[in-house]
């Protein structure tokens, strides 16, 4: 599924497109999403500006409104929620509107040359409103952004104390840190020198401090490069991502460790794919 990089990649591909931009229409095909898109909702935003667009964690944030002018000063009325869920994908259309596809279920439209297209074959993705004064849950029980200052050793070692979960789900936990999902949770635990089935109270504030300086390399990284290729995902202008070209142990089975040559290891955890080297992980 998308993970952050991915979201951050397809927040960049689209923001230049849709910054300052009069949402004119919307059109919902399909609005039976992971939660019902809500019906007021294209004569909620008809009308109104993109402001800014945001991330958190892996959910897009259209902070819409009116923009500002000479009698008044910019005022924010609501955020659009988009979240790609497993599969889904945003891209921008410039020009002549294509029909849209069997999977392409919400069209937000800029004039008549431009539109912002949702695909989402699986429909676990989502699209909600939040007014400005108002808050979501979803939003509101997440943990620190990986990239953020506030993310760090001491951070992840109080709070994995007399915790017996291991090491990788704790990672994976949106409560403790959002956006480290399954690919890039088992590469920074590689890159750390952490065995996946460790319980999190069992590490290490030293081995903390080597998975948080992992977590942000491997997440700039991934950025940087455009996100994991996964079959599902496609960047906003259509392409993969490249990322998973340099990946270690991630979907390498019985490959040899870069390290030390010994052959990859695959374990379930949680329904999760888990890839590492036991001998460089202890």
């Amino acid at each position: 599924m998308p993970e952050l990089p991915e979201v951050e990649t397809t927040r960049r591909g689209i923001a230049p497109h849709i910054h300052g931009q009069r949402i004119t229409a919307m059109d919902i095909r399909q609005p039976k999403l992971r939660w019902p898109i809500p019906a007021h909702l294209p004569q909620t935003v008809q009308g109104l500006t993109v402001l800014a667009t945001k991330r958190r964690a892996k959910y897009l944030l259209l902070e819409l409104g009116h923009a500002a002018s000479s009698q008044a000063a910019e005022s924010l009325l609501g955020t659009l929620i988009i979240h790609l869920g497993m599969s889904g994908s945003l891209r921008i259309l410039q020009g002549e509107p294509q029909p849209p596809a069997k999977h392409e279920h919400f069209d937000i439209r800029f004039g008549h040359t431009c539109l912002l297209r949702f695909t989402d074959p699986r429909r676990f993705g989502a699209c909600l409103w939040m007014p400005h004064d108002e808050s979501l849950a979803i939003l509101d029980n997440l943990g620190p952004e990986p990239l953020a200052s506030v993310f760090d050793a001491e951070y992840l070692f109080q709070k994995s104390r007399k915790r017996v979960v291991n090491i990788k789900s704790f990672v994976m936990d949106q409560k403790v840190v959002v956006g480290v999902g399954n690919i890039y949770a088992s590469e920074c635990l590689y890159l750390s020198g952490i065995n996946p089935k460790k319980a999190a109270g069992k590490v290490s504030k030293a081995k903390f401090t080597a998975l948080v300086e992992a977590i942000k390399l491997v997440l700039k990284k991934a950025i940087d490069e455009g996100g994991t290729t996964l079959k599902d995902f496609v960047g906003s202008d259509g392409k993969p991502g490249y990322f998973a070209q340099q990946l270690n142990v991630y979907g390498r089975t019985g490959a040899p460790c870069p390290a030390c040559q010994q052959p990859i290891k695959k374990i379930s955890q949680g329904q999760r794919s888990t890839f590492y080297c036991s001998n460089c992980q202890k």
